[in-house]
């Protein structure tokens, strides 16, 4: 909640300063001109992680529909945008952009770029879709192991092309925090770590593919969330099985008579079928299930979602609808849209904000000019003073307990500052439908009772100074509601 100069009126300011400070240098002035222009543009979300990390099927399963990979792409950053009619354009090195054809088919299109993919930079997909009304979606070339080459490109690449960024990983190993870690080394990277959400992908396959698989990533990652090391890089940690949310959100009817008959097999006989692929494609399974059918389950669900999902049937997800929704809450494909809505979207003016702080910042770094000194100070001043910074480094603070807050004030100050939601009433823990009366008293008794802590000299100063961060975003709703906000 911002009080004072808004960070992104902050961030808009910054750049027109360099442009001003550059305007003899054609290339920086075209840089900067883009990094203004972003600022109205949706929200760019990069998917970005190892080989092998599941990128492409986590996308489609935010998407709803089978739209990535692009084949033959593998090299290029493939960017999905919403738009009226379908729309393929690669942008090969050094030459015009080429249209691709776009096929469309029952559960959502098909790319296939045609040429090399080493020539191929980007690949833009325009799709029509209420999943990106308010994002662009980048699918990312897979990332190297931190000592290799190649993984610094394509992450300083992701870092400065989008605004947030979904890290996949299949177990937090070390390795892969260190690849995020190349994003620390800027005073703006430093600041807080609010643009990353580390997503333990293929959470089915954790514990060696047990029906309690998504349980135990569940776990895991709560396990992750609490880790200093971790916090200092993501703002929140997310276990999902990309393919079984993308398969409980296109479950058809045919898919699911299928399932239905397979439940009916007593579950020792079914587990013997469902030892291997093999099995279960070839084997004389004690149903007649189609050959073609067998092939397509096993392609969307994999064995252990054909497990989980006969599991579910014989639980009383009878219908494709409760089968449909119980697959995609136990995927935690629910949990990680609410965490994309609630830590990125909710936020999208601080991120693009963010992003063009750091755009100018590099620049100024690398190409330094009588004045340069000046603006690094001032980028230094806007991340010190920003409030929507402060609010999201209490945020990190509360989440591992540093504070010393009883879990019951920690709860309250991490809803005040916006950690359920950005919205007034999400903050203020009020009925959406409350007058802007209810939304002023709950605002104003919150205030007077944080600011006798922010005030309190005998708390510890770490306490009174995150109270005094809790005061301001009380002090922001209530300017909101004076000029007619809700």
């Amino acid at each position: 909640m911002t009080v004072g100069v808004r960070l992104d009126e902050a961030a808009w300011g910054l750049l027109h300063q360099a442009l001003d400070l550059y305007r003899a240098n054609p290339r920086a002035v075209g840089q900067l001109r883009h990094q203004v222009a972003r600022l109205e543009e949706p929200l760019r979300i990069a998917v970005a992680g190892p080989w092998r990390s599941g990128k492409s099927t986590v996308l489609n399963a935010l998407m709803g529909e089978e739209v990535a990979p692009v084949e033959g792409a593998d090299g290029a950053f493939t960017w999905y945008e919403d738009a009226p009619a379908p729309r393929a354009t690669a942008y090969p090195a050094g030459q015009p952009p080429q249209e691709l054809t776009v096929v469309k088919s029952a559960t959502g299109m098909r790319v296939d770029l045609g040429w090399g993919a080493g020539e191929v930079r980007d690949v833009v997909v325009r799709w029509p879709t209420r999943a990106l009304r308010q994002i662009t979606l980048i699918d990312t070339p897979a990332l190297s192991g931190a000592g290799e080459r190649g993984h610094v490109s394509v992450m300083d690449r992701v870092l400065r092309d989008a605004d947030a960024v979904l890290f996949l990983t299949r177990d937090g190993r070390d390795s892969d925090l260190r690849v995020l870690e190349s994003g620390r080394e800027s005073a703006v990277g430093q600041a807080a770590p609010v643009n990353v959400i580390m997503v333990l992908s293929r959470a089915d396959e954790t514990g060696g593919g047990r029906i309690d698989g998504l349980l135990t990533a569940r776990q895991l990652a709560r396990r992750h969330y609490r880790d200093p090391r971790v916090g200092a890089l993501a703002v929140n940690v997310v276990a999902c099985s990309g393919s079984i949310g993308l398969a409980g959100r296109m479950l058809g009817e045919s898919d699911f008579a299928a399932l239905a008959t397979l439940a009916g097999v007593p579950r020792a006989e079914l587990d013997t079928h469902l030892l291997s692929a093999d099995r279960f494609l070839r084997g004389d399974l004690p149903v007649r299930v189609d050959p073609d059918l067998r092939t397509a389950l096993l392609d969307r669900f994999g064995l252990f979602g054909i497990r989980l999902a006969t599991t579910l049937v014989r639980s009383g997800f009878d219908t494709r609808v409760k089968l449909s929704a119980e697959l995609i809450r136990r995927s935690g494909l629910t949990e990680l849209r609410e965490a994309v809505t609630r830590c990125f979207i909710d936020r999208r003016d601080t991120l693009k904000a963010r992003s063009a702080l750091a755009a100018v910042e590099a620049l100024l770094r690398a190409e330094p000019v009588r004045g340069s000194a000046e603006l690094v100070a001032t980028i230094e001043q806007i991340l010190a003073g920003a409030h929507e910074f402060r609010e999201l480094r209490l945020l990190v603070a509360l989440r591992h307990t540093r504070l010393g807050f009883d879990a019951e004030l920690a709860a309250e100050a991490q809803r005040l500052i916006g950690g359920d939601g950005v919205g007034l009433a999400a903050r203020l823990g009020v009925e959406h439908e409350a007058t802007v009366q209810r939304l002023w008293e709950v605002a104003a008794d919150a205030q007077w009772r944080w600011r006798d802590r922010a005030e309190d000299p005998a708390l510890p100063l770490a306490q009174r100074r995150g109270a005094e961060v809790v005061v301001r975003s009380c002090e922001g709703m209530l300017a909101e509601l004076a000029a007619g906000g809700r």
